[in-house]
């Protein structure tokens, strides 16, 4: 699985490198999975194999430093990651507010090992960690550091909702105390600021509406092919093949349409978890019994080439997710490469449409309308450029890596100016956390 999390964190932190600034990506549980580049560090803290033993076996909670280095060593968790069954945020409870504990929970040495290489190797003048729930170590960050701490929301809820009780209700307590430690928060839709700052009880002034951003010269291709090459009569879908992406809706859509657009296909293409392969079989079985599995077609996750070679064989996009996402970065990908979107009406989508006027809403879950707002964008080819020049455009207007980067460095220079003022000056490095994990 490439994590959409850690392309946003390894975009912005390439962006901001090209601005001057001196950022160092660490990598928090997993080594980070991108389609580009990798501009993290080659070194994890709170390795996820360690994190699990010392939440199950307390021995291992006084393991000596040079075997934590071995457990938390990049190929060794890149090895067993590869080999690992998908784990449910439902099962982790338990562990998740042991960690947003921080120093009072079982990784305790975790935070006192990422706080004194911290204090002693870098001397950071400000830490962004790329979500709350590894919150647990701003106490002592912000202790032992004495820098400014901010936190980016990009997802912290999905995984919240799904935890059980009566862990959910545990963790959010804890995150509502850490939140009120944080020095900001960074995010990217004023919908997604009002929801978390009601969920974590802080004003949302405390927020900083910064924007998601792509390589747009990296979509150049797909774009120029698809504003003007002929209609093809494909729909795309380009994320996790979940229930909560929407698959099946989208599934149940083609079906609807099939007969009112006989040259209609679908091609999707993304990553399979193994708790989701019955469900994807299921939604196979309908194409299958509809007699329409010869105008179906699957990419399994590809890499950044076949990723442009997806866009540029697409008329239209659309990931219908029954959750109201936090980011949606697949969108603003599809629209630098010149697609139309239809996408559902809540979360951050009504914000980016009506911006960019790259494509329609149609009601969420409902399987009728996806259908029908799909049925509309296919026959009418002229609306469909339209829509996908004016997504373009706003997309190398205000979605690209430099607008983010540059954006975000306003929030950090903001943030350190006010830290200056104070007489409390540091001397090096922001610090950007990224935390694997794809929402």
């Amino acid at each position: 699985m490439y994590c959409g999390s850690c392309i946003r964190d390894n975009a912005l932190v390439s962006g901001l490198e090209e601005m001057g600034w001196d950022v160092l990506l660490l990598p928090l549980y997993t080594p980070i999975r991108v389609d580009e580049e990798d501009h993290s560090m080659d070194q994890v803290f709170f390795g996820g194999i360690n994190v699990y033993l010392q939440q199950k076996i307390p021995f291992f909670r006084y393991l000596p430093a040079f075997l934590d280095r071995w457990l938390d060593n990049p190929k060794l968790i890149r090895r067993v990651a590869s080999r690992a069954m998908s784990v449910s945020a439902a099962d982790l409870g338990e562990m998740t507010l042991s960690m947003v504990k921080g120093e009072n929970g079982f990784q305790r040495k975790e935070v006192a090992r990422l706080v004194h290489w911290l204090k002693e190797m870098v001397k950071p003048d400000l830490i962004c960690l790329t979500n709350l729930l590894v919150g647990g170590c701003i106490p002592a960050l912000k202790r032992e550091l004495n820098v400014p701490v901010l936190v980016t929301i990009q997802g912290d809820d999905v995984f919240l909702d799904e935890l059980q009780s009566p862990w959910k209700e545990k963790v959010l307590v804890e995150m509502q105390s850490l939140a009120q430690m944080a020095d900001g928060f960074l995010t990217f839709s004023a919908f997604y600021r009002d929801l978390m700052a009601r969920k974590l009880n802080v004003e949302p002034e405390k927020f900083h509406l910064t924007p998601l951003g792509v390589h747009v010269e990296e979509f150049d291709p797909a774009a120029r092919h698809n504003l003007n090459r002929e209609d093809e009569h494909v729909i795309g879908y380009f994320a996790r093949l979940s229930p909560e992406k929407g698959f099946d809706l989208l599934i149940d859509a083609f079906v609807e349409l099939a007969s009112a657009l006989p040259q209609a296909r679908l091609k999707v293409a993304g990553w399979l978890a193994e708790k989701d392969q019955e469900f994807y079989a299921a939604q196979i079985l309908k194409i299958h019994e509809a007699g329409l599995a010869d105008r179906f077609e699957h990419v399994e996750a590809p890499d950044v080439a076949a990723k442009l070679k997806f866009f540029s064989e697409v008329d239209l996009f659309s990931v219908p997710t029954r959750f109201a996402e936090p980011k949606g970065l697949y969108v603003l990908e599809a629209m630098a490469c010149g697609l139309p979107v239809v996408a559902p009406n809540h979360g951050p989508f009504p914000e980016l449409i009506a911006a960019s006027g790259g494509g329609t809403l149609f009601e969420a879950g409902e399987v009728k309308g996806l259908a029908a707002e799909l049925i509309e964008m296919m026959k009418d080819p002229a609306r469909r450029k339209s829509a996908g020049r004016a997504g373009r455009k706003w997309v190398e207007r205000e979605g690209s890596r430099a607008k983010m980067a540059g954006e975000t460095a306003k929030v950090f220079g903001s943030v350190l100016k006010l830290r200056q003022e104070s007489g409390n000056s540091g001397e090096s490095t922001p610090v950007d956390f990224s935390c694997c994990g794809d929402t």
